[in-house]
């Protein structure tokens, strides 16, 4: 039960840290992958709420509008960190590797021979261990700030690429570059570390 569904849909402030603190926490934890960070985002969210009560018109449920919150403060976070400190299509973070790693130049954009992504297969402990969890995790916080907003956006919380488009300002073409690319990253990042290939 989501602890809204009451026949007025009216926000009950004095419950919210019980109702729902631990679920926005978990929200933004997957998001932003920063125990400090999350904390953060979810006490903005309940400020926000608190100055935005007058106009909950209870359309949505008390939980449902408290995620809506909850995920324009992870968008905004992703923008402000984006604008500090790098240019929307940023190649290189720490050691990933560039588009020369995976492609060559010479054949066209032809897979690097050695490259190119291996077979998966079947892994100890599966693709649901927490193991693989906390090397994802690793692995996402490897891209750049920009990318993780969109990657976040578009593949975690499923947003049409129309909106992850306006909300980071983004033509159509930069945006599948950058999910392009994340992905090539997060792929390589992954068989590194867990994989071992």
């Amino acid at each position: 039960m989501e602890g809204s569904s009451n026949s007025q849909n009216t926000l009950n402030p004095a419950k919210w840290v019980d109702l729902y603190a631990d679920y926005l926490y978990k929200f933004a934890y997957y998001r932003v992958n920063d125990d400090q960070l999350a904390e953060d985002l979810v006490q903005d969210t309940f400020l926000s709420a608190l100055k935005a009560k007058d106009s909950y018109k209870g359309e949505a449920g008390e939980k449902t509008w408290l995620v809506s919150i909850i995920k324009n403060k992870v968008i905004d976070h992703y923008k402000k960190a984006s604008t500090r400190n790098e240019s929307p299509l940023k190649l290189q973070t720490y050691d990933a590797p560039s588009l020369d790693y995976f492609f060559n130049k010479e054949k066209n954009g032809h897979w690097q021979e050695g490259n190119k992504p291996k077979e998966w297969g079947e892994v100890d402990g599966g693709y649901d261990s927490k193991e693989f969890y906390k090397i994802m995790e690793g692995c996402l916080k490897e891209l750049p700030e920009k990318w993780k907003g969109v990657f976040t956006m578009s593949l975690l919380d499923d947003a049409d690429s129309k909106l992850v488009c306006k909300e980071f300002n983004l033509t159509s073409s930069n945006f599948w570059v950058i999910i392009h690319r994340a992905k090539l990253q997060i792929r390589a990042c992954l068989e590194k570390n867990w994989l071992k290939l």
